[in-house]
């Protein structure tokens, strides 16, 4: 699956809309190496992409910190993220930047449906509190 921005994934805050199309473009990149087998530009995406995660989680909890959003249960699933992110990366520099085809695929896998399953359902929650707040608010 190949996730692509729509309205479906807004969640009433310009910062976080912005960074989930950035991250879905970074997903796609991604997987677009993976499917090439480009082992010179994957360990670059995907180091990348582990570090535009780690941004975008801690946007979201000031967000949620802003907004008076409990978010116990987004700062769990953002660490299982973070770690398999981190074993990814650790996994492709072990294997010299190739990773075989079954592991390549579920890599692929979990990207796509993460990233779609971290939006619809885990920032939703925020969404009906973000939208007592302008589009474009941001915490001080």
């Amino acid at each position: 699956m190949k996730p692509e921005w729509s309205t479906q994934f807004s969640v009433g805050n310009e910062v976080i809309d912005s960074e989930h199309r950035n991250l879905l473009k970074m997903i796609n990149d991604v997987e677009s190496a993976i499917r090439a087998g480009n082992s010179s530009t994957l360990p670059q995406s995907l180091k990348l992409l582990e570090d535009c995660v780690a941004a975008h989680f801690a946007d979201e909890e000031k967000i949620a910190q802003a907004i008076g959003f409990d978010f116990t249960q987004n700062k769990l699933e953002h660490q299982y993220v973070q770690n398999e992110l981190r074993h990814m990366v650790e996994d492709l520099e072990a294997k010299n930047g190739s990773w075989s085809e079954s592991v390549a695929a579920h890599y692929s896998f979990f990207l796509s449906e993460w990233m779609a399953e971290h939006i619809l359902q885990e920032d939703m929650l925020m969404k009906s509190v973000l939208q007592t707040y302008p589009y474009d608010f941001k915490p001080d």
